[in-house]
């Protein structure tokens, strides 16, 4: 609503409900969960970033699934190109794409989660992983942007970038700026006990 189509849901407010007609931006998802991991937190006295830490090295999965399901779909396809893994998209037309999906399956899905998991081991600062997920995130989704068909109704935006990578940059940069805050600070995650306490 915010990022893609604000006035057409100003002026028809109800259709904000219709689910059946297109799916959640993951940045307004994002906003979404923030605030309420926010409140949560808050709620149980649990260092919010300490609980973002638990469940960032997760998304990855629901965006693994996520890709693969608009892949199966046919939606969110890629731009026209002749390299030799192109693909038709019958719904859309008969020419060969890139299957942007999948792309968007490989570095948001596998490889985030992978870097993820492997930084984790290192046992980093409090929101340090937090900030790594949201500049991962951020860069990848960026890079996947180029190969994928923008909106029709929104097209190719200022400096030539789509609006997913238009909102991919506030990620990065929020990111970059959440992780070397929390190596600054240099405190180590206590999430599992915070949690623990917070749960009996």
């Amino acid at each position: 609503m915010l990022f893609y189509d604000l006035s057409h849901y100003l002026a028809n407010p109800c259709d904000i409900f219709a689910v059946w007609h297109g799916g959640m931006s993951f940045h307004g998802g994002f906003l979404g969960m923030m605030l309420a991991m926010g409140l949560f937190a808050r709620a149980r006295g649990i260092p919010v970033w300490s609980l973002i830490d638990v469940i960032a090295p997760g998304v990855p999965f629901g965006l693994f699934f996520g890709r693969l399901a608009n892949f199966i779909n046919g939606e969110l396809f890629g731009r026209v190109t002749d390299v030799p893994w192109a693909m038709v998209f019958p719904q859309v037309d008969n020419t060969p794409r890139h299957p942007s999906q999948l792309y968007e399956f490989l570095l948001e899905g596998v490889l985030l989660f992978v870097l993820l998991a492997l930084y984790d081991k290192r046992h980093p600062a409090t929101g340090a992983l937090s900030g790594a997920f949201l500049f991962g995130y951020g860069v990848f989704r960026f890079t996947a942007e180029h190969f994928r068909e923008p909106d029709s109704y929104l097209g190719v935006l200022g400096l030539g970038l789509s609006m997913g990578q238009w909102l991919s940059i506030p990620m990065l940069l929020a990111g970059a700026a959440l992780w070397w805050w929390s190596r600054r600070r240099g405190l180590r995650r206590r999430a599992e006990p915070a949690l623990a306490s917070a749960h009996e």
